[in-house]
């Protein structure tokens, strides 16, 4: 207990600290929340005041319709207008209009009001399959911008349709969905906005439309450029920290409304994001408040911070003056521990050396009798134990620089092919990704490549011209299942007969790539030379 008593005492008052920081830094964090989210509300009273304001205009409009029946002239109606002066008390507002209800196939009378309010000769338009048509009749402001929506059918227009039909059931205002106003009537500049409708009451029914002024059914509507609109509303000083989106039902890219350009800051995430739902006209939208960089948090973000490090430095002076009266304990069980091991490192470094030399031994005995037993003289024993010696050696040299870790199938190949040949490998005979191999696959693949490449020495066009010589490889799966694709590809003008027996060097190759590695090897005598292919599975 004595031992351990630094580290406890050091997280006892390390974790009191923390809990400290954390309920200061979440307090923080609340404190911010409660704050951006008053915030938000007031923006969204902002936007609900401005829009309020709006319609309560197409209300007096609406009164002033009803006040004379629906019989208002052009002229009265511009008048009417410009005593309102919109642009300086109703930014945002596009400008307020009247459209007349008739059944489709009615639209002469419709026609002639337009001809005599507007001295215009046009036609109702587009062509419809509806049954109600809704032509504009009346809008101001009407500048150059806005005549061509004279004439104009809304409710050939799903958006501006549905809101349409709504208003006609009832004496409610009803907003229409997002608009791109402007585009459908061919105006050299279109915006994003919506539509409020009204119905206008009259004495006449839809029903029984009759063809003079007195007895006119329709609509009155508010058109609004959404960013004015929401510009206008949020531009109000004292200007308020926040990134405003404004959807059309719900989130949506297409039923984006308004964003301001104010981007918001990405440090909060989404957790400070204040999502709010109000009702316009009867239709939904969702509003989306995101702090930007001018929001500033009630409390400094450095108060848990330096909670937390002030009770991390007295958690370590406390563990350190608890430590000081182990420390020559500590001192001398280190270093008797580090004398163990040492001792056991070198005791597994002598085990391993004596097993590897005798590995090496059994393995250089084996060669030299096969070697012997094959050869005719001295001189071809000798050579042929020797280039093998040399091909082993160049392994072990392989093993030795990489510390008995990995070697490089590449490189492995190119010290071999160099022995045998003598000469520089030409750039495109070896080709490959890069493939570690482990001890025993780098011995049993390097004797491997030296029969090979002796081979196609003696018997190959190789020997006369290295580049007849192709050697690529793969790998096959992943894991604990990896496999090595290797194909030695000697090209020639001859066709090469399978020979009549087997040599020694036949069956090392076979011998090391099938028992020693567990692979398998497959010899294609071809009419242009020989295709070895070789598949040896890779330990994980």
């Amino acid at each position: 207990m004595k031992k351990f008593f630094p580290i406890i005492a050091f997280v006892a008052v390390a974790l009191i600290s923390l809990m400290m920081a954390g309920f200061a830094y979440f307090a923080t964090q609340e404190a911010a929340r409660i704050k951006f989210a008053a915030t938000a509300d007031d923006a969204l009273n902002r936007i609900e005041s401005r829009i309020d304001l709006h319609l309560s205009l197409l209300r007096s409009t609406r009164a002033l319709f009803d006040a004379s029946n629906g019989n208002i002239s052009q002229p009265e109606f511009k008048a009417f207008f410009n005593a309102l002066d919109v642009d300086s008390n109703f930014a945002g507002l596009r400008g307020i209009g009247f459209v007349r209800l008739v059944k489709t196939g009615d639209e002469a009378p419709v026609e002639r009001d337009i001809l005599r309010d507007h001295g215009v000769a046009r036609q109702v338009y587009p062509a419809t399959t509806q049954q109600w048509r809704a032509p504009v009749v009346l809008f101001e402001p009407l500048d150059p911008s806005s005549k061509a929506s004279i004439g104009y059918d809304m409710f050939t227009d799903q958006v501006r349709r549905v809101a349409i039909e709504k208003a006609m059931a009832d004496d409610q205002q009803h907003a229409s969905g997002l608009v791109q106003i402007g585009k459908d009537t061919g105006a050299a500049q279109s915006f994003t906005g919506f539509f409020v409708f009204v119905r206008l009451n009259v004495e006449t029914a839809p029903d029984v439309i009759d063809a003079t002024r007195s007895s006119t059914a329709g609509l009155l509507y508010a058109a609004f450029r959404a960013r004015d609109l929401f510009q206008t509303a949020l531009s109000r000083t004292p200007l308020l920290p926040v990134n405003t989106e404004v959807y059309d039902g719900k989130v949506d890219a297409d039923n984006l409304l308004f964003q301001s350009e104010t981007p918001p800051v990405t440090t909060f995430g989404d957790r400070l994001l204040v999502t709010r739902k109000i009702i316009v006209a009867g239709r939904p939208w969702t509003i989306l408040f995101r702090p930007t960089s001018a929001f500033s948090q009630p409390s400094s973000r450095a108060i848990p911070v330096m909670l937390g490090l002030f009770g991390l430095l007295l958690a370590g002076a406390i563990a350190l003056v608890a430590r000081y009266q182990e420390r020559a304990y500590d001192a001398v069980s280190l270093l008797h521990e580090t004398t163990e091991k040492s001792l056991i490192e070198k005791d597994l470094m002598l085990q391993e050396m004596k097993h590897r030399i005798k590995n090496s031994i059994t393995r250089v005995l084996a060669i030299a009798r096969q070697t012997a037993s094959r050869a005719t003289d001295v001189k071809e024993f000798s050579s042929s134990f020797s280039a093998r010696l040399q091909a082993m050696a160049a392994s072990q040299d392989m093993l030795t620089r990489s510390r008995w870790q990995k070697a490089d199938l590449g490189d492995l190949l190119r010290i071999e092919l160099g022995q045998v040949f003598g000469k520089e490998l030409p750039d495109g005979i070896l080709s490959g990704p890069e493939v570690l191999l482990d001890e025993t696959t780098t011995q049993a693949l390097g004797l491997t490549f030296h029969e090979l490449a002796t081979n196609a020495l003696k018997y190959g066009e190789a020997g006369n011209s290295v580049g007849a010589l192709r050697v690529d490889w793969s790998l096959e799966g992943r894991g604990r299942d990896r496999t090595l694709a290797l194909n030695w590809r000697e090209a020639g003008q001859k066709k090469l007969d399978v020979p009549a027996k087997t040599g020694f060097g036949t069956k090392l190759i076979d011998l090391n790539v099938t028992r020693e590695l567990r692979g398998t090897i497959k010899r294609d005598f071809r009419e242009d030379g020989l295709n070895v292919e070789i598949k040896v599975p890779l330990p994980a």
